[in-house]
């Protein structure tokens, strides 16, 4: 059984996502081996802004996009606009992979809020890109499997079906057990490979001004960095006049 992973494409972008609390931060620093994301020990803590961490693992530059606090009740719906339209700079012009991160033993209320927003701000579409990663999966029972876990709870058997059965444990203590990485980072590959990236209005909009920026001289490049923040706003408003009819309708 070979553990190595794959020869990889150029780059993978990960956008983490879930409740304050969750494990996200962790996860990010056990997939790129470092000390780089500030960690969440307590539901109750914020961290400000969402924060991308590169590094060159197997051949690819993977970006990880930390969302902490993204969907969490308590933020305004400025700075959650703020915080979704930082994401989709950092990620843009498409997102390899989303990971939906839960904590094994919990799957209440507040983490289907989660997921309804993660639908509502990205789409249905998003889950199409998308994997579960369960931290804390000391909490299992002895001997039993994720599969089985899920099993038990129709709510997250659904979720897990609508993501295309794509669902791991990450241990967060021991970065230098790169196994389960390798598992996942191979999971989201295949992924890609097979359908592409997760794109939106918003993404290419972004895509396409930062290739202009690269063309430009550095003069023009404040203008340019304006004509993207206006567009994301006006994009912005759209979306949630939209939503707001269709949660009317």
């Amino acid at each position: 059984f070979n553990t190595l992973s794959p020869p990889r494409s150029n780059e993978a972008r990960i956008v983490l996502l879930g409740k304050t609390g969750s494990g996200k931060s962790s996860l990010g620093n056990t997939i790129l081996g470092a000390d780089v994301f500030k960690e969440n020990i307590s539901p109750n803590s914020e961290t400000d802004e969402c924060q991308a961490e590169s590094k060159l693992i197997n051949g690819a530059l993977v970006k990880v996009i930390d969302t902490p606090g993204f969907f969490d009740n308590k933020m305004g719906e400025e700075k959650l606009k703020s915080e979704i339209i930082k994401c989709i700079k950092l990620s843009a012009p498409e997102i390899h992979a989303f990971l939906i991160v839960l904590e094994v033993g919990r799957f209440t209320d507040q983490e289907k809020k989660v997921i309804s927003k993660i639908k509502r701000y990205f789409s249905d579409e998003a889950l199409k890109h998308s994997v579960v990663v369960f931290t804390h999966g000391d909490q299992l029972k002895k001997g039993q499997k994720i599969e089985a876990f899920i099993q038990e709870n129709p709510d997250l058997r659904r979720l897990v079906k609508k993501c295309g059965g794509r669902c791991h444990v990450v241990d967060n203590k021991y970065w230098s057990n790169r196994f389960q990485v390798n598992q996942l980072l191979n999971t989201i590959e295949t992924m890609k490979n097979k359908q592409g990236g997760y794109t939106n209005n918003l993404l290419q909009l972004v895509g396409e001004e930062k290739e202009m920026m690269r063309s430009k001289q550095s003069k023009y490049t404040n203008n340019l960095h304006q004509v993207v923040e206006n567009s994301l706003i006006t994009h912005w408003t759209c979306l949630t006049h939209a939503l707001s009819k269709n949660n009317k309708s």
